[in-house]
């Protein structure tokens, strides 16, 4: 496993990469979810590639940029483990200059549900995703459904600004009790982990209505806002039912649709969706 942290490196690594390459953009403190992320690459390519970068400008100034959870030396183990082809590490300075002033916007899709509570969060993921595309030229690149939002900008901004390489979304994974895998988990203490059992178990309400013929996205709104409200210290940012292309939310007579909500238990946001279709 090659490890590079500058960009004339990265460059120079992937001059000598024969065959397709599949990467994983990441902000480190890999769990399974991304080592799924991971194997489906390898499974799929010649060459893989994994970057860790947590990117200062999809943060609002409010937010955990300071005290996001690192451990390089925890994620490099399990890489090479995964038999990671090469690995990107930048600084901050390396992504981003002094007088940087380009930034990428994808209108519409970044501005409702995340983007609506996070203004400028989908303007930084757009832009530090762009620029790793650009410089370590991936075939595909692989994000989990979980991040449902992020991956319909990306692939937006991939078919826009014609970008020759797949978005590949790969399923949500999951703790043993439905809560989805996410680096943010380790913030919550065992009380509030035991009370965001209630997402994945909202969700999983909506799709049941859903597969017993409820077309009604105002019912399935009702039936996840109303189980969130029950469990004492859950806070809503939004329950979504949206068209899974547009992100428009849905009335009557929905055919298919994205069922997602951002919830928050103490200091730490949770989110997580479900595609009904």
């Amino acid at each position: 496993m090659k490890i590079v942290r500058s960009i004339p490196d990265l460059k120079a690594a992937r001059r000598t990469m024969q065959g397709s390459l599949g990467c994983v953009p990441t902000m480190g403190y890999l769990h399974e979810g991304h080592l799924s992320l991971v194997r489906r690459a390898k499974a799929e390519n010649d060459n893989t590639a994994v970057s860790i970068f947590v990117n200062p400008t999809q943060f609002l100034p409010n937010e955990d940029f300071k005290t996001y959870p690192r451990d390089e030396r925890r994620d490099l183990t399990l890489l090479e483990k995964e038999a990671v082809d090469l690995v990107f590490l930048p600084e901050v300075r390396d992504m981003y200059s002094e007088d940087h002033r380009t930034f990428v916007i994808i209108e519409g899709l970044s501005d409702v549900l995340e983007g609506a509570i996070r203004p400028g969060h989908f303007r930084g993921v757009a832009t530090v995703v762009a620029k790793l595309f650009n410089l370590m030229e991936p075939t595909g690149a692989y994000f989990g459904q979980k991040d449902a939002q992020q991956v319909l900008v990306i692939k937006k901004m991939v078919v826009d600004l014609n970008m020759n390489l797949k978005i590949i979304a790969c399923p949500t994974i999951r703790e043993e009790d439905g809560l989805a895998m996410s680096s943010r988990n380790v913030y919550l203490n065992p009380d509030e982990r035991r009370k965001a059992r209630i997402i994945p178990q909202a969700l999983l309400a909506a799709r049941e209505l859903w597969l017993a013929g409820e077309r009604n996205a105002d019912i399935l709104r009702h039936r996840m806002r109303q189980m969130i409200e029950g469990v004492a210290g859950a806070r809503i940012d939004y329950v979504s039912v949206a068209d899974p292309e547009t992100l428009a939310e849905l009335g009557q007579d929905t055919r298919a649709a994205l069922a997602s909500l951002a919830v928050k238990f103490g200091r730490t946001r949770l989110i997580d969706n479900v595609i009904l279709d």
